[in-house]
């Protein structure tokens, strides 16, 4: 049976192709099932006709893009590959499943990325179904700067053992540079899988490559000249709030609104030499095992604004600082935190140490140097040769020296007009306008949160959409800080904006914030719910976001005349539907 798949001429945009995709995928998956159940039972099975179930937990998009990476290996084991979020499986038909692969992401200090929030939900309940028929196996990717490391794959992998499945490939939990390590793992795991399917498998040569497309990804990033670095916070605004704009003509890249742009930075050249004179060494230095000097190093590859943990607990365990040494042995990772903030690379190794730190065993300890991603703040229909960024440049005082954010201050600061950075375009396709055009939208975006939401009413304004549009924003000050206040006040004089709901927090003497002017508005959101309207969040995901959620639980439950377990009912069904979606940092 082949997969189902969308033409690339088929008269759809680019949501309706994802979500016809989807369902495509999902109708597939029932049909497979039931035909492999038939091969079982006559006998007939073989991997050339085995279904392989690539289920993702993405927040940003990487868990997605390392699924299709795992559809395409498993292909060339003769696999029948079919990838779909974890959101988007209902558990019934879970249980049915013989051979998974489960690649997911952690969002936070150790949650659920939110796609697969209610996947997690539905395993881990009591009534949970048996799954000794399942063979399966988990790829984690997270991050060791913060706690709750790839937390996420490693309940979902304890939980699949523990209702029965048997696992054909240990867990990986890969760190930030996770492609190596992976791509390892992936091509090591997909013979098991093929093995575990009663076949050697049945390989498909000749699979095309893909084409290498500069922009497409971190290792093949694209030079954009930045066309536009204009400060949108007023002069006596507490914030440094950017908009930025890079050339895209003839790049061939190509984004949608919701999607994200990876930017490479440059680390700050005074930190680089104040750490190389903390070292006694010289910017051209040599480095065992590398091509690069130290200082390049240092510039280029390494992290060295934010203590990487190896080099916390080196330093931790060879200092005399005894409150570092108290917080590391009684493992308090809250006032770790605490401690650590403002804090960079070189306050470490300012402290005072009981050995000396030689360059490679300090290169060693080090991070590499990641890409910063942001939520793209236009529309291609609207900027069909650009791309544009709304940044907070990040600026503070500690311990005699002045701070700044890696990559908001290299763009603000240090890349001049027509200068080239390295960017790519980071898909994010559970992040998108609906494609029903008469959907009512609405957009939760304090601050730089507003940035993906000036791009959906860019987009909906350019295919004429006549969906109702309801934007919450807010920040400090309204006369210092209303960013973008042109263009929106236009857009609701236009009617492409139905609705402008503001919160300013200090414009009066009781903060106001986003999530008050919600529950003020409970009766109207909650009717325009009711109405099928699409609910987006962007900004903080550690305050605001989790604001916004639990106000939206209280409108839901208040002016739906709800109970609680039915509010939670009655939200949860928002995000199978697709329409309660964040995209949160």
């Amino acid at each position: 049976m082949k997969i189902p798949y969308i033409p690339e001429d088929a008269p759809f945009n680019g949501d309706q192709k994802y979500w016809l995709a989807g369902f495509l995928a999902g109708l597939h998956s029932r049909l497979m099932v039931l035909e492999d159940s038939k091969q079982v039972a006559s006998g007939t099975s073989s991997a050339a006709t085995t279904q392989l179930h690539i289920l993702f937990g993405s927040q940003t998009g990487n868990a997605e893009a390392l699924a299709q990476s795992a559809a395409k290996a498993a292909r060339a084991q003769g696999l029948v590959p079919v990838v779909q979020g974890l959101g988007e499986v209902d558990i019934d038909v879970f249980a049915t499943m013989r051979h998974v692969l489960v690649v997911t992401s952690t969002y936070g200090e150790g949650e659920m990325p939110d796609n697969a929030q209610l996947f997690w939900q539905a395993i881990s309940a009591s009534t949970a179904p048996r799954l000794e028929q399942m063979h399966f196996a988990v790829l984690a990717i997270g991050d060791t700067g913060y706690d709750g490391f790839c937390q996420a794959g490693k309940f979902i992998d304890m939980r699949l053992e523990q209702l029965g499945a048997k696992r054909v490939s240990d867990r990986i939990d890969c760190d930030i540079d996770y492609e190596e390590p992976s791509n390892q793992w992936i091509a090591t795991s997909m013979p098991q899988f093929a093995a575990s399917a009663g076949s050697s498998g049945t390989a498909l040569e000749n699979l095309p490559e893909a084409p290498v497309i500069p922009g497409s990804n971190k290792q093949n990033p694209y030079a954009a000249a930045l066309v536009t670095n204009k400060r949108l916070s007023g002069s006596e605004s507490g914030k440094d709030i950017r908009h930025f704009e890079f050339d895209l003509t003839d790049s061939g890249l190509k984004y949608e609104a919701g999607d994200a742009l990876g930017v490479i930075p440059v680390n700050d050249p005074t930190l680089v030499k104040l750490l190389l004179s903390q070292l006694n060494a010289d910017y051209d230095t040599p480095v065992s095992g590398f091509d690069r000097s130290l200082g390049d190093l240092l510039t280029y590859q390494f992290e060295i604004s934010e203590p990487s943990r190896k080099l916390i607990e080196w330093v931790g365990q060879n200092t005399t600082n005894q409150e570092l040494r108290h917080v590391l042995q009684h493992d308090d990772k809250d006032t770790l935190g605490i401690w650590l903030w403002g804090k960079d690379t070189l306050d470490l190794l300012q402290l005072e140490l009981t050995r000396s730190l030689s360059i490679p065993e300090f290169v060693a300890l080090l991070r590499p140097l990641q890409h910063r991603a942001y939520s793209i703040s236009s529309s291609s229909k609207a900027h069909p040769n650009q791309v544009h960024l709304t940044i907070a440049t990040v600026r503070y005082h500690s311990s005699g020296r002045t701070r700044s954010g890696v990559c908001s201050a290299y763009l603000a600061e240090r890349v001049g007009r027509g200068e080239k950075p390295a960017i790519f375009i980071s898909p994010n396709k559970a992040f998108r306008v609906p494609a029903n055009n008469e959907a009512p939208l609405i957009m939760i975006g304090p601050g730089t949160g507003i940035a993906p939401f000036r791009a959906f009413l860019q987009e909906r304004q350019a295919v004429s959409a006549s969906g109702k549009n309801w934007l919450f924003f807010g920040d400090q000050h309204q006369q210092h800080d209303f960013i973008y206040q042109d263009e929106l006040l236009a857009w609701q004089e236009s009617g492409l904006l139905t609705r402008l709901d503001l919160a300013f927090s200090r414009d009066q003497s009781k903060k106001i914030y986003v999530q008050n002017r919600m529950l003020e508005q409970g009766a109207e959101l909650f009717a325009w719910l009711e109405q099928g309207a699409y609910f987006y969040v962007c900004g903080d995901a550690s305050r605001m976001a989790k604001d916004v959620d639990k106000a939206l639980y209280q409108v839901v439950a208040q002016f739906g005349g709800m109970s609680v377990e039915r509010a939670a009912d009655y939200v949860d069904q928002l995000k199978k539907e697709k329409r309660y979606l964040r995209d949160v940092y």
